[in-house]
């Protein structure tokens, strides 16, 4: 079993950054593919960025690509996310989640969740 959970969620302004944190327990972090969703009220959840359990590859949505960052440091039992250049559009409940199988964009196929943190960017 994993267990996780996210941190650093807050309230930014247009164009400002933010960078999140979920730390993990249980099972040994490097064995597991990690990821990044978030859902707005009324809408589903949406991938943002995913990371292969070395963190040799990296994936983003279209939405976030070349503003966000996902890293991870193994050492540490810690995955990040970086958001820069924040839009209104970005404001949601972010979730991280992990996978004992390969890396994937499916929030369907991820096996555990945290409990996820509010980013609200203001206009």
């Amino acid at each position: 079993q994993v267990q996780l959970v996210e941190s650093g969620g807050g309230l930014v302004q247009v164009g400002g950054s933010l960078r999140l944190s979920c730390a993990a327990s249980g099972r040994t972090f490097t064995t597991i593919a990690m990821g990044w969703f978030r859902q707005a009220p009324g809408k589903e959840r949406e991938f943002v960025a995913a990371i292969s359990r070395p963190g040799t590859n990296t994936y983003y949505a279209d939405s976030v690509k070349g503003r966000f960052t996902i890293s991870r440091d193994n050492a540490k039992n810690t995955l990040y996310l970086q958001m820069n250049s924040l839009k209104p559009e970005d404001t949601s409940v972010y979730y991280c989640a992990g996978r004992a199988g390969g890396t994937t964009l499916k929030p369907h196929e991820y096996d555990y969740w945290g409990q996820g943190t509010q980013v609200t960017v203001s206009s």
